[in-house]
């Protein structure tokens, strides 16, 4: 998977080198992760045209001049196949969707480690622990 950070930088065209490489990892079914800024550099690449996507609001990622505005979802993560966006204040979310696609856990584990991480609260820790060990 290539996981591509956010950052100012793509809000001045800078990184497009890297929305080169997840297009050819794309093409051949590598998954690509971006969050924040970066999704501003998938989109500006074409690569947000015709998937289901998020990013920081709507209004930025139109600021790229894209085509996808009809494919743009109002939510903290989408995956779409072979692609994940979020938003820049959902790291937890971004951090989930990248898991699930990478099945790096079973769903009650990474259920109970969302739990955990989204809210705070102290009883997803024995969730966890619970979920974890069976």
């Amino acid at each position: 998977m290539l996981i591509l950070p956010g950052g100012i930088a793509w809000d001045e065209g800078k990184n497009m080198e890297s929305v080169e490489v997840a297009d050819a990892f794309l093409r051949l079914g590598i998954p690509v992760a971006a969050i924040c800024g970066a999704t501003a550099g998938l989109a500006r690449g074409g690569l947000l045209d015709r998937r289901r996507h998020t990013s920081n609001a709507p209004e930025y990622l139109a600021a790229t001049q894209y085509c996808g505005t009809a494919f743009y979802e109002d939510a903290p993560a989408v995956t779409d196949d072979n692609i994940i966006t979020a938003s820049g204040v959902a790291s937890i979310d971004f951090a989930y969707h990248i898991f699930r696609r990478l099945d790096l856990y079973s769903l009650h584990v990474l259920d109970a480690w969302y739990g955990l991480y989204k809210t705070g609260r102290p009883e997803y820790i024995d969730a966890l622990m619970k979920a974890a060990s069976a």
